[in-house]
């Protein structure tokens, strides 16, 4: 195993480290000290300081030559006027940790906190606690002997991280920032939505557990992933890349070859060994989208993978091994899958101990706004010209954005798309309301489909709810509940449902309830969302 480099990171002492003449070499001095040890080697001293002591440091530099030449000496000026003030000292550490090139897969880090103020101490404590520092904090002690050249000792101390919960509450301004990471192209009002986002920035900088997006197609499941990594990324929780893959496009035996990799010659056309998604994910993470649409083979092996962190590749006699952590997305409803026989139980266990119901956009009406605003500005950013509505072109669109008859069938992937067509015709940095009502024409038809009157002739009643009851129906009843089936069967959940039933009343609404309406509807007749949408 490779050895990794030894860096040291901390302040110089400018009183500790202070020593003129030959009797400094009578002195402890702990910056030097650290690197006189014979049982390790310093590779790298990243020696901080702040104020006017540059000279001090060239001093120190020049002492370590002496003693360690195979240490490097690199000096950073950290701007603090008041080393005792906490909210200075510690934003400035925080600056100097987002933008240091840390490596922890080849450089070990010892935080070194005997030198400077107790505030610099404490801060230079919290920085590793929250793994800003990737690494372990040095404590360095005088030899017994005052007067002794010896170098002193010094341990090693591993944070654990479950012990502080007192102290992790001063870390709220980073927490907002990492929320404020996840929602960055998320433009959301939807109070549920943000609650969601501040559960999962803690879950994410918390946990390496498997979590599971849910939500329909286009809901962002897949930019959140990327979020998410980004987020643990700047945290150097994962060293590795970020892998995406959807399993829709996995068919046949090429499955497994695409996720778990193959050896040469394991199968016609297998040329050369392949290694395959979960390995090329190592250390980072891996998101499988549509992941309820593996084969039942993939899915016991990616069980294994997932707890074990080891699998074989098809053809392979030899286990080879991948540390990812993995994002699971799904349109579909896994638990009515696992009843069914289609979805792996275990598997479905596994990846569900942090599980996110994204909303779509008909979900969010209050959302549909922030996001023209977004999806406008990033078309002016990639093509660079400004397009923005005149006042009656945006009042047309927005009328018709949130009215029923906007479905929303592929969520934010279908706005993006009308925005881009809009922009694209814009003349001369204006989206008129001619361009609008071209552009609402085309989505309707787009999603014509989706809001055509329903037959209600094609409902069986009698095999719905049986002979008998299905018999004491009156005709209005019959005729209004066969209407309401069909709907049901024609919808994705129950609020889906609800919004095309009563899509003229709940306009009148502050807050629709469609669902409750819709299930107290079904109540009556003695059935349930479950039988009547063929959903079970």
């Amino acid at each position: 195993m490779k050895q990794k480099r030894i860096v040291v990171i901390g302040f110089v002492g400018t009183q500790l480290d202070s020593g003129k003449g030959p009797a400094r070499w009578e002195k402890w001095r702990p910056s030097i000290a650290i690197t006189q040890h014979e049982e390790y080697a310093v590779d790298r001293f990243e020696m901080l300081f702040s104020g006017k002591f540059g000279p001090l440091v060239d001093a120190v530099t020049a002492d370590i030559a002496a003693v360690s030449p195979e240490t490097t000496v690199v000096p950073h000026h950290i701007p603090i006027s008041d080393a005792w003030d906490f909210g200075e000292v510690y934003g400035a550490l925080f600056d100097f940790a987002k933008t240091y090139p840390f490596d922890p897969d080849n450089e070990d880090y010892w935080i070194h906190i005997t030198t400077g103020t107790h505030v610099v101490q404490i801060c230079m404590f919290l920085m590793t606690e929250a793994r800003f520092f990737p690494g372990r904090l040095l404590q360095s002690s005088p030899p017994r002997r005052q007067s002794s050249t010896e170098p002193g000792s010094y341990a090693l101390i591993d944070l654990d991280l479950s012990r502080y919960d007192q102290i992790a509450q001063r870390f709220s301004r980073e927490q907002a920032e990492g929320v404020a990471f996840l929602k960055s192209g998320i433009a959301t009002r939807n109070a549920r939505f943000n609650t969601m986002i501040d559960e999962i920035e803690r879950v994410a900088i918390k946990s390496r557990a498997p979590m599971l997006l849910m939500g329909p197609t286009g809901a962002g499941k897949s930019f959140l992933a990327r979020r998410v990594y980004e987020l643990k990324k700047t945290r150097h929780q994962l060293d590795g890349k970020f892998v995406e893959l959807n399993c829709a496009t996995l068919h046949g035996d090429g499955a497994a070859s695409t996720l778990f990799g193959h050896v040469k010659g394991s199968f016609t056309g297998a040329a050369a060994d392949r290694p395959g998604l979960l390995r090329s994910a190592h250390k980072g993470l891996l998101f499988l989208d549509e992941i309820g649409e593996l084969g039942p083979d993939e899915q016991a092996m990616l069980l294994k993978a997932i707890e074990e962190k080891r699998f074989h590749p098809v053809g392979s006699d030899n286990e080879v091994q991948s540390d990812f952590q993995l994002i699971a997305g799904t349109n579909r409803d896994l638990a009515s899958d696992v009843v069914a026989g289609r979805f792996r139980e275990d598997l479905y266990a596994r990846i569900n101990l942090w599980t996110y119901a994204l909303p779509g956009l008909v979900d969010r009406p209050e959302d549909i706004e922030p996001n023209l605003v977004y999806q406008l500005n990033q078309f002016s950013q990639e093509y660079g010209q400004m397009v923005r509505f005149n006042k009656e072109a945006r009042e047309r669109y927005m009328r018709f954005a949130m009215s029923p008859d906007a479905v929303w069938a592929g969520n934010f992937r279908d706005l993006s798309a009308s925005v881009t067509r809009m922009a694209t015709l814009a003349e001369a940095g204006g989206i008129s309301e001619s361009i609008v009502s071209a552009e609402v024409a085309r989505l309707q038809k787009l999603w014509h489909h989706y809001t055509r009157a329903p037959s209600a002739a094609e409902v069986d009643l009698v095999e719905l709810m049986g002979d008998e009851a299905a018999a004491g129906l009156d005709l209005f009843d019959a005729i209004q509940l066969a209407a309401v089936v069909k709907v049901c069967r024609q919808s994705t959940t129950l609020s889906d449902a609800g919004r095309k039933l009563f899509a003229v009343s709940r306009s009148a609404k502050s807050k629709p309830n469609d669902a409750d309406r819709l299930k107290k509807f079904l109540a009556r007749f003695s059935l349930e969302w479950d039988q009547v949408s063929g959903k079970s």
